[in-house]
C-alpha cells in the first residue's frame, strides 16, 4: 500500500506484530459499507461512472457475503498478507473487479477509513446495548407487576432500614437502566458525524460532496474538521465509560441477587436454568450467573482505563498509538449478550414473598413512621426522633416491637401517644406515610410503574427510529 517510498522490506517479525487485521476483521461489514458510500462519493465527482460504481458496489457486497460465516471471519484474520482489514477489502476488491478495484482508494486514507468504520461499529454496539438494556427494565418492571403489595426490608449501611414495596426495589434498578440507556444514546448523537472526506490530516484531495457519504452511512452530517476527525476516539472513550456505568448497575443487581439468595436472606430463589451445583456438595445451588456477572464488569473498567492511557497525551492529528484502542473497544461486545441473559434471568426469579414480609415488620423498621406520627401531634422532629428512640431501647430490653407496647408504657415518653398510634406504624400505614414523588406509598408505586413501562417504550421506540444499522 505504501511500499514506494522504502528500498528495504519490513522486518518479518515485525510485518506480522504491526499487523491489525488479527482483531480489526471484525469491522468487515462497517469496511464494505463505507467503502460503497465512498464509491457514491466518487461517482458523484465524476472519477467512477455509473457502471464502474455499480460493479464496484456489487462486488463489495459480495465480499461481505463470503465471509459472514465464522469461517468467512477466520479466513479474514488469517490472511497471509492483508495488513488490515481496509487493505483485506481493497486486494479481495481486486481479485474480484481488476485493476477498477485500484480506484477506490482515491480521495481517501485508512486515517479515515478506521475512523469512519469505528464510528459505525460502536454506534451498532449501542443499538444492542440500549436494546437489551431496553428488555431488561421490561423484565423488572413486569417482576415488579408480579410483586404486587409485597414488602421487604430496605436497607442502609446494610442494616435493615424501613419497608418498601417490593416494586420498589426493583424500580430502582429500572431507573439506573434508563440513566445508563441515555448516556448512550447521547454518545451516539455525539459521533454521528461522517469523517469520510477528511483525507489523512488535512481534508480530501478531490472535490467531494461529503454529504453523499455522509447521507448514505446515516450519519447526521460530515465531521467539521479533518484533523479531528481523523484523530478523535473521544468517542471510544465515551462509549467505554458509559457501559462501565452499566457495568456497574449489573454488578450491584447481582451482589444484591447473590445475597439475598443466601439462606441468612431466603429472599430469591434462584432459577435452576442459570445456576450451578457442587461436584463435591450434593445440596448446592450455586449463583453462577450473578458471580460471573461481577466478575466480567471488571474488564469493562479496565478498557475505559486502557483507552484513556493510549490517547493520553497524543499530539494532533493520527497516530499508531490509536490501532490499540480498537482491541478495547472489541473486548466489552459480550455486554449485549449478558444483558440478554441478565433478562432473562430476571424474568426466571422467584421471590420469597413470606420471608421477606416477616423480614420487613421484625426490627422496628416502622421507627420512621411512629416519629412522623408524633410530628403530625406537633412534636418537634428532634424531640419525636428522641422519643421514638428511647421506646425502641424500651422495646429491645422487653424483647418486642413497638407494637406491642401497651399505650401506658408509651405514654411514658411522652403525653402525645393515643390509641390512634398503632394504626400508624401499621405496615401499610407505614409504607403509604411515604407519599411524595418516588417514595413507597403504594398509590406512588402504581404511578412509577405506569410511568417506568411508558419510559421504557419510548426508548424502544427512539432506539429503533434514531438507530441506523448500516454494517451493523
Amino acid at each position: 500500500m505504501w511500499s514506494g517510498r522504502f528500498r528495504e522490506l519490513l522486518d518479518r517479525d515485525f510485518e506480522q506484530w504491526q499487523r491489525s487485521i488479527v482483531f480489526d476483521w471484525r469491522l468487515l461489514p462497517q469496511e464494505v459499507a463505507a467503502s460503497k458510500a465512498h464509491a457514491s462519493a466518487l461517482c458523484a465527482a465524476q472519477i467512477l461512472t455509473e457502471i464502474e460504481t455499480a460493479q464496484i458496489r456489487t462486488a463489495l457486497d459480495a465480499i461481505a457475503a463470503d465471509h459472514a460465516s465464522e469461517a468467512g471471519q477466520a479466513l479474514v484474520r488469517n490472511h497471509p498478507s492483508a495488513e488490515d482489514i481496509h487493505h483485506f477489502v481493497e486486494l479481495s476488491l481486486v481479485e474480484r473487479v481488476g485493476s477498477l478495484g485500484l480506484k477506490l482508494h482515491t480521495g481517501r486514507s485508512r486515517n479515515e477509513q478506521i475512523a469512519t468504520d469505528l464510528r459505525l461499529y460502536v454506534r451498532a454496539q449501542i443499538d444492542r446495548v440500549v436494546k437489551a438494556l431496553a428488555a431488561w427494565a421490561s423484565a423488572l418492571v413486569a417482576q415488579a407487576h408480579a410483586a404486587g403489595e409485597s414488602v421487604m426490608p430496605s436497607y442502609t449501611h446494610m442494616q435493615r432500614a424501613e419497608p418498601v414495596l417490593v416494586a420498589h426495589w426493583l424500580l430502582a434498578y429500572v431507573e439506573m437502566i434508563l440513566r445508563d440507556a441515555s448516556r448512550l444514546v447521547d454518545c451516539s448523537k455525539r459521533l454521528n458525524r461522517c469523517p469520510l472526506g477528511s483525507g489523512a490530516v488535512a481534508g480530501a484531495t478531490l472535490k467531494l460532496d461529503r454529504s453523499v457519504a455522509s447521507n448514505e452511512l446515516g450519519f447526521t452530517a460530515p465531521s467539521s474538521n479533518s484533523m479531528d476527525a481523523t484523530s478523535d476516539r473521544d468517542f471510544i472513550l465515551e462509549y467505554l465509560h458509559a457501559l462501565t456505568s452499566v457495568g456497574l448497575h449489573l454488578s450491584r443487581f447481582a451482589e444484591e441477587i447473590t445475597l439475598f439468595a443466601t439462606a441468612e436472606f431466603g429472599f430469591v430463589i434462584l432459577p435452576e436454568a442459570f445456576s450451578t451445583g457442587s461436584s463435591a456438595m450434593p445440596q448446592k445451588k450455586n449463583p453462577d450467573l450473578t458471580e460471573l456477572i461481577r466478575a466480567k464488569v471488571g474488564r469493562i473498567h479496565g478498557a475505559a482505563q486502557a483507552v484513556t492511557l493510549q490517547l493520553k497525551g497524543l499530539p494532533l492529528a493520527y497516530n499508531k498509538d490509536m490501532q490499540e484502542t480498537q482491541e478495547p473497544a472489541f473486548s466489552v461486545d459480550f455486554v449485549p449478550a449478558m444483558l440478554t441473559l441478565v433478562a432473562r434471568f430476571t424474568a426466571a426469579l422467584q421471590f420469597n414473598r413470606e420471608r421477606m414480609n416477616d423480614a420487613a415488620q421484625s426490627g422496628y423498621l416502622n421507627a420512621m413512621a411512629a416519629a412522623t406520627y408524633l410530628v403530625h401531634k406537633g412534636v418537634p422532629f428532634r424531640t419525636a426522633h428522641e422519643k421514638i428512640g428511647n421506646a425502641v431501647r424500651f422495646a429491645l430490653e422487653k424483647g418486642v416491637e413497638l407494637g406491642d407496647l401497651t399505650l401506658g408504657e408509651l405514654r411514658e415518653f411522652g403525653p402525645e401517644f393515643d390509641q390512634d398510634f398503632f394504626s400508624a406504624i401499621s405496615l401499610s400505614a407505614t409504607l403509604d406515610c411515604h407519599d411524595v414523588t418516588g417514595g413507597t406509598a403504594r398509590a406512588r408505586v402504581q404511578q412509577a410503574l405506569a410511568s417506568a413501562s411508558d419510559r421504557i417504550a419510548a426508548l424502544v421506540t427512539l432506539n429503533a427510529r434514531e438507530a441506523v444499522h448500516v454494517g451493523a
